[in-house]
């Protein structure tokens, strides 16, 4: 503020500019602090609020797939990876074949198309 009340009359808009330069530093200022003392108030809630989330949480279960259905996952996996790298007229001609000889047949032809 001292070098705006050594200025002259003559640069009046300079006085008012620096004046609210000052005042808009200030208020910023003001914010801040308020916004560290929110996050200090906040700070031992949120601490023992996400230690309690994370013991509530529980365990993933394991899934209880019986050999038969390991091995339909693994043919429905071939299958579907041969067939997403097919043009749209070999998947067709896939599909026909799945339908009438099986799976196993379609994934032989489309491991041979795809060569």
């Amino acid at each position: 503020m001292i070098l705006a009340e050594r200025l002259t009359t003559k640069e009046g808009s300079l006085v008012k500019r620096r004046t609210s330069i000052n005042r808009q530093i200030r208020i910023i200022r003001n914010a801040l602090s308020s916004v560290i003392s929110a996050l200090d108030r906040l700070a031992p809630a949120l601490a023992t609020s996400s230690a309690g989330v994370a013991r509530a949480a529980s365990p993933r279960r394991k899934m209880r797939l019986s050999p038969k259905r390991l091995a339909a996952l693994k043919v429905q996996g071939q299958y579907m990876g041969y067939l997403r790298g097919l043009k749209p007229p070999q998947q067709a001609r896939v599909k026909k074949l799945r339908v009438t000889k099986g799976v196993h047949a379609a994934i032989a032809m489309a491991r041979k198309l795809a060569a």
